[in-house]
């Protein structure tokens, strides 16, 4: 039987991007100088896994059965934005430039890994999308090769649906010079120039 350490060890490497050395450095630094701290974590991790649940309309993470964003009046009806996750959605959000509604699909399309339109959600996204008062479907999944067959997946599904759909632009990054940005962000930023 593994020890109380090598337990707490084995359960911090199930965080993404954190390996043995890493996990038992976060052991022994609790244990070792924040008790108080490893306490509160075990204390929160318990409490949010008890209570946070998905949001019915949107799947975004809440602790309600509807998120306050899909209940908030404020927001633009008309306008549906897909992510990949709840962060996501938290970054879309702290940009401050949109104001409509999410649709969080929990994951991305990824044959290679077994996940399917079933395992994304993509019936209760076309259920969604089209209600009558969704106008535009904004396509915010990420620029990787499996969020490109997802975005193309979906486009697919709601052509001729009455929705429009559309795609964040991609291009090079504000604030940063033309000689440091790789070859394919500059080509896409030229493509999808206005």
């Amino acid at each position: 039987m593994a020890s109380s350490l090598d337990q707490l060890t084995e359960a911090l490497r199930r965080l993404p991007g954190v390996g043995v050395k890493s996990a038992q450095r976060m052991a022994y630094h609790l244990l070792q100088h924040d008790r108080g701290g490893a306490q509160q974590l075990a204390r929160a991790l318990e409490g949010a896994v008890a209570t946070v649940r998905h949001c019915a309309r949107c799947h975004t993470f809440t602790e309600a059965e509807v998120c306050s964003t899909c209940l908030d009046p404020a927001r633009e009806r008309r306008q549906l934005c897909v992510v990949e996750t709840p962060a996501d959605q938290a970054a879309v959000e702290r940009s401050g430039s949109y104001h409509g509604l999410y649709f969080v699909l929990m994951g991305r399309l990824s044959p290679l890994d077994g996940i399917g339109v079933r395992d994304i959600g993509l019936a209760a996204l076309l259920e969604r999308a089209t209600d009558g008062e969704v106008q535009e479907l904004i396509v915010a999944t990420n620029f990787t090769a499996e969020g490109e067959a997802t975005a193309h997946v979906i486009a697919q599904a709601l052509k001729g649906r009455g929705v429009t759909v559309t795609r964040l632009a991609r291009g090079v990054p504000v604030g940063s010079e033309l000689e440091y940005v790789d070859l394919g962000t500059i080509a896409h930023a030229l493509s999808d120039r206005r």
